[in-house]
């Protein structure tokens, strides 16, 4: 895909994450590349360089998701540690908390998870209802969490959680982390008819005990910390889909290549090569629109990365599923075979369309928020 508009610097980080990605491949393993990528610096490219990361931003971080998932070894979970967590911490943690996670999160030897979506309240963030309890020496959550990534191999879990305003009675969010070990803190393994190396699981937590420095950031500005790591969660669920468009349209152009039907490659044929060309005009744009988000987010402007991140999950999403699916119309038969790896991003390509927020639900805020139209909701 062509890159001429970014920095060299850009440039140079795509190869060198694409080439890591082909070297570990199809059917990686998970642990190596994550350990790799971590030595190398790409997970932490994201986090501040007195923590050991590399001190740029969602723009960088973007890029590295999007070309390991292009050379088909995604690592799904840097969408969850370095992007929402590391984030969150490295904007509103205390000194203590970014000495204590920032370093392992930048180098890939820590990992965490973030848990916000409930049984009852779905995308609806103003709904939670896991409470916090202060007590003396710090607080008590109560509460249950659905599809959380990867908390079998995550060393804690950042938790979204509602403490009760003293003043008004009103429940407020804030953010928490959790340990895994943490007693009280409870999960099932939620079996997913989807081809992923992190599972998700349901979280109970009964009467979890914190101590007070398990709060992370301002407890009166919960939300806008909220949000701080969602629009980074949105931006790079984008660069998740763009990469797997990218890779199975790749897979699908070799055979359209090789593959003779009447002495010509199917290429040839318009049928075949206006999808084709269809499906990475529309990759191409839903990149832009992540690397405005990217840019936003990366300038301090939160409002305008919220707008921008929203379109841009919604546009790769509906990129990959139309990339993928073209992709196996390409091979026919030979796309549904293990051997050519396109099938099982049939159903993945989907969770691009449903996790962290449907594609509807964005619909919802740029009627409402962009256009100005009355809220349905």
């Amino acid at each position: 895909m062509s890159t001429d508009i970014e920095p060299r610097e850009h440039t140079e980080l795509r190869a060198a994450v694409s080439a890591l990605g082909r070297r570990h491949g199809p059917g990686f393993d998970r642990a190596a590349l994550w350990a790799e990528a971590g030595k190398l610096g790409y997970l932490g490219v994201n986090l501040p360089e007195e923590y050991g990361g590399g001190g740029g931003g969602m723009a960088e971080l973007s890029i590295v998701l999007e070309e390991a998932g292009a050379a088909g070894a995604p690592l799904l979970m840097m969408v969850v540690s370095p992007a929402i967590c590391g984030t969150v911490i490295s904007r509103f943690g205390t000194d203590g908390q970014k000495e204590a996670w920032l370093p392992g999160l930048a180098d890939g030897s820590r990992t965490m998870a973030f848990g916000i979506t409930e049984p009852d309240a779905g995308s609806n963030s103003h709904r939670i209802t896991t409470t916090a309890t202060r007590t003396e020496d710090g607080w008590v959550l109560n509460g249950r969490k659905v599809f959380v990534s990867g908390v079998d191999i995550a060393d804690a879990t950042l938790i979204v959680g509602r403490t009760s305003d003293a003043r008004t009675g009103n429940l407020k969010a804030c953010l928490f982390i959790v340990p895994r070990d943490t007693p009280g803190f409870g999960r099932r393994h939620i079996e997913m008819e989807l081809d992923a190396d992190e599972k998700q699981f349901e979280l109970t937590l009964d009467d979890v005990h914190l101590p007070a420095d398990a709060l992370v950031g301002d407890e009166d500005a919960g939300l806008l910390q909220l949000f701080a790591g969602l629009n980074p969660e949105r931006i790079m669920t984008a660069a998740f889909a763009i990469g797997m468009g990218r890779y199975a349209l790749e897979r699908a152009v070799g055979y359209a290549k090789e593959r003779k039907v009447w002495k010509s490659p199917i290429g040839a044929h318009q049928a075949i090569a206006h999808p084709l060309a269809q499906a990475h005009i529309e990759l191409e744009l839903a990149r832009l629109m992540m690397q405005k988000a990217a840019r936003l987010y990366d300038a301090g402007d939160d409002l305008g990365a919220g707008e921008a991140a929203n379109m841009a999950k919604y546009a790769a999403a509906e990129a990959c599923v139309k990339a993928v699916d073209t992709a196996v119309h390409t091979l026919g038969g030979n796309g549904l075979t293990k051997e050519f790896g396109l099938a099982r991003l049939v159903t993945a390509s989907r969770v691009a369309r449903i996790a962290p927020v449907s594609r509807e639900m964005i619909l919802n805020y740029v009627s409402a928020h962009t256009l100005g139209l009355p809220k349905s909701y």
